[in-house]
């Protein structure tokens, strides 16, 4: 069964972190100052660039002082509603056997811009007022949007680790996995990654899982990732490869994330799988993943990855039997992907308005966004003076003005009135 080295070889204590010895000791020292009292920053945030071990520091952190750790991605609890549901009540009270609890807010730059729908607003209100440690992480803590949350937290910065101390965890890796690695070539590996320790691992597993011995010949060829030219490499071995485990380890030498991967074997599958009876076969397979990644955003189990990964690669590779090789076929675009970046700035817009109206109308934003803002609309595009009262009673904003008015001229009228 297919097992990623990044999870496998996962750190389980702060001694295994891969550089940062300064900001863990930071954090550790915060955390433990709860202990004397409520410090005068209830919330850590830890910020930097993606990879270097930020979530896995504060999750061996939990682990080496035996707390309870609540942890969520904040990109799935973009509306007040939903941030208050999870973290509110956690931050208040205790826990069921006593352990002192931990409130880990990861990837928070997922409900900045248009599609925080109050997330941010709520999470500050949280923070303020809790009475367990809270940490946010973020790869930047300087979005303006954060700048009230940032006042309230004490800022942890998490640098690239240097590419020696990166060669020395891919190093203990090869220990474990019984591989005799020349040093050159870790060292390369290291480099490359530019202090990306997961892209790092990724790229040691695609090279050296299945050898005895890993050598600078077999790393000199590896280059920077382009992200697009890897799906494609990564689509040609799952609908064309002759075994499971050649489909299945795809994805290793690519490091493309198995969402969008998901995607783009979804809009492509039946240009390629021509037989029927094949392409029946590998959508029920592609299906089981999709049942698996249903699970995985349901519980948080992250473990489930590897079944994803397993059915949309060697499932779909394996349910080739009929399908005759044709000529060229070109892969295209995942159209729902497309649809969705087409509507994306609309939908975000509207949700913003519908914020603004459920302030002051004191209805749900959706209900504000399907029955309010059409008539709206009519108001903006027809009556500028009416319109500059609303604007001012809705708080909005001139890029709000303008979606509803609908044209520049019309948005200039209503803006003078405002004067």
């Amino acid at each position: 069964m297919y097992s990623a080295w990044a999870v496998k070889h996962k750190p389980k204590t702060l001694i295994q972190i891969v550089g940062n010895e300064e900001a863990i000791e930071k954090l550790v020292n915060w955390v433990k100052s709860w202990d004397k009292g409520m410090p005068k920053r209830r919330a850590a945030f830890l910020y930097g660039p993606p990879g270097i071990g930020k979530t896995v520091s504060v999750e061996t952190l939990a682990n080496d002082l035996n707390m309870e750790l609540v942890e969520r991605n904040a990109s799935d609890y973009r509306t007040e509603e939903a941030v208050q549901k999870f973290a509110g009540l956690a931050s208040q009270s205790g826990t069921l056997f006593g352990k002192k609890r931990l409130i880990l807010f990861d990837e928070l730059d997922g409900i900045t811009g248009r599609e925080d729908r109050g997330g941010v607003g709520a999470i500050t209100q949280i923070v303020k007022a809790a009475l367990v440690p809270i940490i946010l992480i973020a790869n930047n803590a300087y979005d303006p949007r954060l700048a009230a949350l940032r006042f309230y937290c004490l800022l942890i910065e998490f640098k690239k680790p240097p590419a020696g101390d990166v060669m020395r965890h891919l190093s203990r890796i090869c220990k474990c996995e019984g591989i005799t690695a020349e040093e050159a070539a870790l060292k390369f590996i290291a480099q490359r990654s530019e202090g990306d320790v997961r892209s790092a691992v990724n790229d040691l597993q695609a090279l050296a899982q299945g050898k005895q011995a890993l050598t600078y010949e077999d790393v000199s060829w590896l280059a920077y990732r382009d992200r697009k030219e890897a799906i494609f490499n990564v689509l040609r071995l799952v609908f064309y490869g002759k075994t499971a485990d050649s489909a299945r380890h795809a994805i290793d030498m690519a490091d493309v994330d198995p969402d969008m991967l998901f995607e783009w074997i979804y809009e492509n599958l039946p240009y390629h799988l021509r037989d029927p009876s094949d392409l029946a076969n590998a959508m029920d397979s592609l299906a089981t993943a999709d049942l698996y990644r249903g699970r995985i955003r349901a519980s948080q189990n992250w473990m489930l990855t590897r079944y994803v990964v397993d059915f949309m690669t060697a499932g779909v590779a394996m349910a080739r039997e009929r399908t005759q090789p044709t000529g060229f076929v070109p892969l295209r675009f995942p159209e729902r992907i497309k649809l969705l970046s087409k509507t994306r700035s609309e939908r975000q817009m509207q949700a913003e308005i519908g914020l603004k109206i459920k302030r002051r109308c004191h209805i749900s934003a959706n209900r504000a966004a399907k029955e309010i803002l059409p008539y709206l609309r009519i108001i903006f595009e027809n009556n500028a003076e009416m319109s500059a009262d609303l604007t001012k009673w809705l708080d909005l904003d001139e890029t709000m003005i303008e979606y509803l008015a609908g044209t520049k001229k019309q948005t200039k009228t209503i803006i003078k009135n405002l004067r």
